[in-house]
């Protein structure tokens, strides 16, 4: 397989590159200083939201996306040396919009979402104002085989009731999280493997609660990873009009 790097992948490596050494190695400090003077380890810094604004005037704006219609329409194979050079930086991905769990939730809402998702949750991750989680991990199992989900997700009528426990949910502490894309049990009488789904939670859904921050060998990283608990909450579903 021939890895080498193709014109356009080899032009954006270099502007990047040089956007590295221009804007965001020189700011590591600031960064850092704006989250020690908030009091907060989970404070959105002032410096992304600075250098945003010229890392999108550059045309170095959600890359990872293979998508043209909102992304840079790169393969996995083309995005890997960039994310390599943006990965030099823990908080460097954030500033180019191609920071996780958005990315991988900016995917599944611009292939599945509806027009309504889409407009709501989906154009304001594309514009980096808000951030968003993914909830799978739990507690009680080994969850990264989502055949062993607990978290109950049942249907009454124009609402979904939601139950369960997640954690090393990343990002849930952070202001800007706004949604989360919650994975859980919808028919545990299907194939085993069918009886998961996923649904969109909005952070301000009664019954979700934010338990705690779960530190990584003792140090609380900036995104944070939490601990959760959705107890009924709902999430409302409006019905279809009825025509005639």
């Amino acid at each position: 397989m021939d890895f080498a790097y193709s014109e356009k992948v080899e032009t954006l490596r270099q502007r990047l590159l040089q956007f590295m050494e221009r804007f965001i190695y020189p700011n590591e400090q600031t960064y850092k200083e704006q989250i020690e003077a908030s009091g907060d380890p989970h404070h959105h810094a002032k410096i992304l939201d600075e250098l945003k604004v010229q890392a999108r005037a550059d045309g170095l704006w959600n890359l990872f996306l293979p998508d043209t219609e909102y992304g840079a329409g790169l393969t996995n194979l083309e995005y890997a040396p960039l994310a390599e050079i943006m990965g030099k930086v823990g908080w460097a991905s954030e500033v180019f919009n191609c920071a996780a769990p958005d990315t991988g939730n900016m995917e599944i809402l611009a292939q599945f979402g509806t027009e309504k998702q889409k407009q709501r949750w989906l154009a304001p991750l594309l514009a980096g104002e808000i951030r968003s989680a993914f909830a799978m991990t739990e507690p009680d199992v080994a969850s990264s085989d989502a055949t062993n989900i607990q978290l109950t997700i049942k249907r009454v009528g124009d609402e979904y009731i939601l139950n369960g426990r997640k954690w090393w949910i990343s990002g849930a502490m952070r202001e800007r999280c706004k949604i989360f894309i919650v994975m859980g049990k919808t028919d545990p009488t299907a194939e085993r493997h069918r009886q998961q789904s996923m649904i969109l939670v909005p952070r301000e859904t009664p019954g979700v609660t934010i338990v705690r921050n779960l530190p990584v060998m003792g140090y609380i990283d900036n995104e944070s990873h939490c601990e959760m608990r959705f107890e009924t909450s709902m999430y409302r579903r409006k019905p279809a009009r009825r025509r005639g």
